[in-house]
């Protein structure tokens, strides 16, 4: 009788078991990207909170079981296969530590490799992905900074093959040779002067695979023509030409919704509705900023007085002032103009991208 109640609890166990196994299973997405050798590839997501595992490999050609011998005569390109926690990193954050990696108008190759195995591409696991994939993309070049089209391509996702054993996680395995390779490619001196002031990868990994640490979101401000198109006339006088749009009657200065508030121009996140008060001004008002490493004060001697201005980083976009009237703890009050601020709700916050905020509104 012993025996087989032992039994039952084993079998029950291990059933329970194999549930949650199944439910972490479920939770976790795949994400794959073409960058040129996939070497490069893999150290930008390796280290990033929430990827499982970077796998280097080939898919998208004829034929089964291709080796590194064979896979560019069977139509193969070279890819990373990313498995990733959506819970913890967004497919859009890891859209945008791709976009930073690669010459996106480059339909020849990347870099000193050329030959259409070599070519950029993004491979998508569903429709979401293909969706944000394509915005992402239409982001990217409107926002002007290459200067020429965006040829990337975006795929459905085909079989993946892993690459040999020696390819994988080859930065590690083989540092020296890995840096001669990189430096000798031009990848790391064509990124560092499109991106330039910028950092290339994510918190925690360099480019070339070394610890380091920084922001690793694509925040970019769009050509004039293109601002001209997408602001509203406020918007524009605000941010661009210093402008200061009318007290009480502007979108948020009444705004009690949890979330938090970005640049209207380059999505830089700015502040948190956690800071915000009713300072009686008509104005969004808030203690402090969110990221003050987006944040730029500037003495501001217009209207006969001295002021502190307080404008966006990578944007540089006209936000308002800061005045030392404030409440505790801060004693300061950043005063902003609603038109030069995008509110991103809080039950937003992943599908637009800034899943790491979610944390300041958890009871």
């Amino acid at each position: 009788m012993m025996n087989r109640m032992r039994s039952v609890i084993i079998v029950g166990v291990i059933a329970m078991l194999a549930l949650a196994f199944s439910a972490a299973d479920a939770a976790v997405q795949e994400a794959t990207f073409a960058g040129g050798c996939f070497w490069c590839m893999v150290p930008p997501f390796d280290r990033l909170e929430g990827v499982k595992k970077v796998v280097s490999g080939y898919t998208g050609g004829r034929g089964e079981n291709p080796t590194y011998e064979t896979y560019a005569a069977g139509g193969h390109v070279e890819v990373v296969q990313v498995t990733f926690d959506p819970s913890k990193v967004s497919y859009v954050r890891l859209l945008d530590i791709f976009w930073r990696q690669i010459d996106p108008t480059d339909a020849g190759g990347q870099f000193v490799d050329r030959g259409p195995q070599y070519r950029s591409a993004i491979f998508f696991h569903s429709a979401e992905q293909k969706a944000l994939a394509e915005k992402s993309r239409a982001d990217l070049g409107r926002s002007g900074r290459f200067g020429k089209p965006i040829v990337t391509e975006i795929l459905p996702a085909a079989k993946f093959y892993p690459a040999e054993d020696y390819h994988q996680d080859y930065y590690r395995k083989n540092p020296v040779r890995y840096k001669f390779y990189r430096f000798n490619s031009g990848r790391d001196q064509f990124l560092k002067k499109i991106w330039a002031g910028e950092k290339l990868s994510a918190p925690g990994a360099r480019a070339d695979g070394s610890q380091g640490s920084g922001n690793w979101r694509t925040f970019v401000k769009p050509a004039k023509a293109e601002l001209k198109k997408r602001l509203t006339s406020m918007q524009y006088k605000v941010t661009q030409e210093d402008g200061t749009e009318p007290a009480f009657r502007n979108e948020y200065a009444n705004n009690k919704e949890e979330g938090i508030y970005v640049d209207v121009v380059s999505g830089e996140p700015l502040f948190s509705s956690l800071d915000k008060y009713d300072s009686g001004t008509g104005w969004p008002s808030f203690t402090r900023p969110l990221e003050p490493a987006n944040i730029v004060e500037k003495d501001d001697w217009s209207l006969f007085t001295h002021r502190r201005e307080v404008r966006s980083r990578r944007g540089d976009s006209h936000l308002g002032h800061v005045f030392s009237d404030g409440p505790k703890p801060t004693g300061l009050r950043y005063c902003m103009n609603s038109a030069a601020l995008r509110f991103i709700p809080r039950e937003d916050l992943e599908k637009e991208g800034y899943v790491e905020y979610l944390k300041l509104f958890r009871k």
